[in-house]
């Protein structure tokens, strides 16, 4: 098995991702585990143990800020059960020596179940779904109710896509001058709102940010001035939760008035009944 040049970034959860060495010359393993799956000892992985977020997109921003001053020529992006789940050990071992931008997904499946105009492939491995949001309705948002929210918020002017063009999973091949396009201080702004619930999932921001990857790599949108600076952009995130405001069921909202209300002794017909 010839040993790729390409960097491996691995973010894995409750596997054991140690096959994965077999394709790499170095590496690094964030684990987000909760099982012990390994024996880091008997591996000799390069390991680090990382925050459970639910998805991987932050061990791989966090991979950029640490070593954002001395980064690997080219750098692969991959989960530690990629293989059988984003794509086949055929495709894998056919994509793992590129040292150029590659989408590491692949689902032959998606050829005959594809739904036209919903989701559908662009090429073997570029995946194209259709601009809804339609994940928001099953996580969290703390921030922000749709992929074009969070598109308008990151950059000034952005075409708003119809279709999401993106690899599922967030598994790539990149070179380090995509990473360095963005500043340090924009992958740690980006995290900020990758990680902040798993209470009841992880946020639908993840989501978002999953479908923008392709963009954040290759576009030359101009950013907003606050994504590169952490203190702007924390203000600008209050901005967006005083925005966003909590929606409260009507009769929460009743017995809130009522309380206010009988603690001000103040009697209206209008809520005594409430």
């Amino acid at each position: 098995m010839k040993k790729t040049e390409n960097f491996f970034v691995i973010s894995n959860y409750n596997t054991d991702p140690s096959y994965l060495l077999d394709y790499c010359k170095d590496y690094i393993v964030y684990d987000q585990s909760d099982k012990n799956t390994f024996d880091v000892s008997k591996t000799s992985l390069k390991f680090q143990i990382t925050q459970h977020t639910g998805h991987n997109i932050t061990d791989y921003f966090k991979f950029f800020i640490d070593n954002y001053d001395n980064l690997p020529e080219t750098i692969a992006l991959i989960k530690g059960n990629i293989i059988g789940r984003h794509l086949s050990k055929a495709y894998f071992e056919k994509t793992y020596l590129n040292q150029y931008y590659t989408f590491l997904y692949n689902d032959e499946d998606i050829k005959a179940t594809g739904k036209k105009d919903v989701y559908f492939l662009a090429s073997e491995s570029e995946f194209l779904e259709i601009n809804n949001s339609w994940y928001v309705a099953h996580h969290p948002h703390k921030y922000f109710g749709s992929f074009n929210q969070l598109l308008n918020f990151i950059y000034q002017k952005p075409v708003v896509p119809e279709y999401c063009l993106f690899a599922p999973g967030a598994c790539y091949i990149i070179s380090k001058h995509q990473v360095l396009k963005h500043t340090k201080e924009f992958y740690i702004n980006l995290n900020k709102i990758l990680g902040y619930t798993l209470d009841p999932k992880f946020p639908s921001e993840a989501h978002q940010i999953e479908r923008m990857l392709h963009t954040i790599y290759t576009c030359n949108y101009e950013v907003h001035a606050y994504m590169n600076n952490e203190q702007l952009f924390d203000l600008e995130l209050d901005k967006k939760v005083s925005e966003k405001g909590e929606v409260l069921p009507k009769n929460i909202i009743l017995r809130k008035i009522k309380k206010l209300v009988q603690k001000n002794n103040v009697f209206n017909s209008r809520y005594t009944n409430l």
